[in-house]
């Protein structure tokens, strides 16, 4: 019996052991997909508890809790941070198979030195023994960033941002880490919310530009781009129900966006329409600026109307969607390629069935622009634990170029959640050395540990482009 979660952990054959130990783990962290706050980090921010830097905006982390029957009061609600700790601390020692009971042991083994079990009964020593340790001049938000290896940190940013705390991190020699801005217009795109027009308002004023028409719109998204661009933005994501593709003339878009700025109802037909042509447009203007562009769809997002109406947003209660969109994906893609305007692209999808189609996707619009100029996302949100990862390494490899991928991103609002890149490279490993051990790739360092050495890190920096 192997022990529990030790050095070896996951690593279950000897080419597995050394590519991580002599490869992956050396490797240094670009995580160019998070919803971290720019103004901690350029602040510094420090925590009083680890309920404050561990449970604090942690969705995964409060659903799993639901699950287990925890009141509200204790997860969002207005119990002292011990109690919540307490919660959290019954929950997570009994679950088993949940990720999430990975990744918060592995947090306390790299910060805070504890190797032993978080439960019931070892909550009081492990909260006093956190807490303590949070005093610690290596505890602040940049003192975290900068024992976890992190060199590149991209976050996630509506056009409407001032992007004022990137640019004082940019002037801020004493800190190394790069913290750069990624476009999210996806407020701009949606015009079927009620806040819609309300949204236009802003960014008018921000752009400058009156917005009466749809080109007038492309015209504000265009200069915001600008300014992003100027502030070392080099990617931009949009989070999608599915890859939508409905494609509808210059004169019926502009008559969509009238019908919204007058007050009409918009249906679903004319909804896909505009959304359509708003991706067309952006992904053009992103290949222009040598952007990236993400996709990440498969998701039905804020199912209970109660609790959103109660909590708002990203609050842990989206699932995933069964829409399986390869044919409009590809169409969707096909057109901006026939128009020049495809950009590099990563495409994620919440529903795991998407794995081959994505996969098989991907290689129609690969070229030598770029190494996996369309790349397969990582094993994206309720797929990032050891299936759900190793299902998308394996698809990855046989539809497409596993030695091309971008690898792991947080996608987190934690500045403990750098273990995941951790828990990334162990599987990433595991699967190479179990081919090694059967037989079906040779046993032959060069090429493996050069493999390793792409996905965990080299792949990511010659792909995004990033600016010195």
């Amino acid at each position: 019996m192997q022990a529990f979660m030790d050095r070896d952990f996951l690593l279950s054959t000897e080419m597995a052991r050394k590519l991580y130990h002599g490869v992956a783990v050396q490797c240094p962290i670009i995580d160019y997909h998070c919803h971290i706050n720019p103004r901690e980090i350029f602040e510094d921010r420090r925590y009083d508890t680890i309920t404050q830097v561990w449970l604090g905006g942690d969705h995964y982390k409060w659903r799993l809790m639901r699950c287990a029957g925890v009141p509200e009061r204790f997860i969002t609600g207005d119990a002292t941070d011990r109690e919540k700790f307490q919660k959290w601390a019954e929950v997570i020692g009994r679950a088993a198979g949940n990720p999430l009971y990975h990744w918060s042991h592995l947090e306390l083994q790299r910060y805070f030195g504890y190797h032993g079990l978080l439960n019931a009964s070892t909550a009081d020593a492990v909260w006093n023994l956190a807490n303590e340790q949070l005093r610690g001049a290596d505890f602040s938000v940049r003192g975290l960033i900068r024992r976890s290896g992190v060199e590149l940190i991209c976050t996630t940013d509506d056009p409407l941002d001032s992007l004022e705390w990137h640019r004082k991190l940019a002037a801020d020699a004493s800190f190394p880490t790069a913290v750069l801005p990624a476009w999210r217009p996806d407020k701009a795109m949606n015009l079927e919310k009620p806040a819609y027009l309300e949204y236009l308002a802003q960014l008018e004023a921000v752009s400058g530009v009156t917005i009466g028409s749809f080109a007038a719109l492309k015209d504000a998204l265009v200069r915001r781009m600008a300014f992003f661009h100027e502030n070392r933005c080099r990617l931009s994501d949009h989070a999608l129900s599915y890859a939508m593709y409905a494609p509808a003339g210059e004169p019926e878009i502009e008559r969509i966006f009238a019908d919204r700025l007058a007050g009409k109802p918009i249906g679903t037909a004319d909804e896909l329409a505009f959304k359509t042509a708003f991706l067309r447009f952006v992904a053009g203007e992103y290949r222009r600026l040598g952007w990236t562009m993400q996709l990440h769809y498969g998701c039905r997002r804020d199912n209970n109307p109660a609790m959103f109406d109660r909590l708002g947003p990203d609050t842990g209660y989206d699932c995933v969607d069964n829409h399986t969109p390869s044919a409009q994906l590809a169409a969707l893609l096909g057109a901006m390629d026939e128009a020049g305007a495809l950009p590099r692209t990563v495409l994620y999808s919440l529903n795991p069935n998407d794995n081959a189609a994505i996969d098989s996707v991907c290689g129609c619009f690969q070229n030598d622009e770029a190494v996996g100029r369309i790349q397969h996302g990582s094993a994206w949100w309720f797929n990032d634990h050891l299936q759900g990862m190793t299902e998308q390494l394996v698809s990855l490899a046989n539809l497409g170029y596993l030695a091309g991928f971008v690898g792991m991103l947080t996608d987190s609002r934690s500045f403990l959640s750098y273990p995941r890149h951790e828990y990334f490279r162990r599987i990433l490993c595991r699967v190479l050395g179990q081919w090694v051990e059967e037989g079906q790739f040779p046993d032959d360092w060069d090429t493996l540990s050069a493999i390793v050495r792409g996905v965990s890190y080299e792949n990511a920096k010659r792909y995004f482009a990033f600016p010195a």
